[in-house]
């Protein structure tokens, strides 16, 4: 299993691959049946759903490479921490890259929601936005424009849900004292292609 530090280097190769246009993954029979039985990511990514943001494709990964949670927003409810906890002892994957991304529509509702609160909103898309206002809301003021409020919510976000996995998972609190797991931010820009790791 990759250490945390060479498993982030794989990741930052892959994502300029990616921005090169030289990542070109191939999969064949061969490559899926070797994974039937078991596989190994070497690094778990939280990140969001949206379909601009295919974690294997903007880090150049392949089958069997990355443990992937999606959900809008990139949260840390107990359901994902929960897969997080999975992977990191099934797998003793060493490095979480909670990933976020520029003019996530997750963040846009939730500052809508901060400005203007709807009272005929879904309970489920509440729950989503529930999780984001509380990491957000005091990174920004009204002076801010929509736009320089996005951009600072989605990088308050990130840290919001790194600090959820640290403070409400006692495994993964372990693993970062004493077995070298590494809990990292990361943002994508959706117009240039690159991931800056914070």
């Amino acid at each position: 299993m990759l250490e945390a530090d060479a498993a982030l280097r794989r990741l930052k190769e892959g994502n300029e691959l990616f921005r090169s246009g030289s990542s070109h993954i191939k999969v064949n029979d061969a490559d899926r049946l070797e994974l039937v039985e078991k596989h190994n990511p070497f690094a778990i990514v939280l990140g969001c759903s949206d379909s601009r943001v295919p974690c294997e494709l903007i880090f150049a990964q392949g089958l069997g490479d990355l443990f992937v949670i999606r959900v809008a927003g990139n949260i840390a409810t107990p359901s994902q921490i929960g897969s997080i906890e999975f992977a990191t002892e099934k797998f003793e994957t060493k490095l979480i890259v909670v990933l976020g991304h520029t003019f996530c529509g997750a963040i846009k509702a939730t500052i809508k929601e901060l400005e203007s609160p709807n009272e005929d909103s879904s309970p489920n898309l509440q729950a989503i936005v529930n999780s984001i206002k509380h990491g957000i809301e005091a990174k920004f003021t009204n002076s801010d424009s929509f736009d320089d409020k996005v951009a600072k919510a989605v990088r308050a976000n990130i840290q919001s849900s790194i600090g959820k996995l640290t403070n409400k998972s006692e495994i993964l609190k372990r693993k970062v004292a004493e077995e070298g797991l590494k809990i990292v931010g990361a943002e994508y820009c959706l117009e240039t292609g690159v991931v800056e790791f914070l």
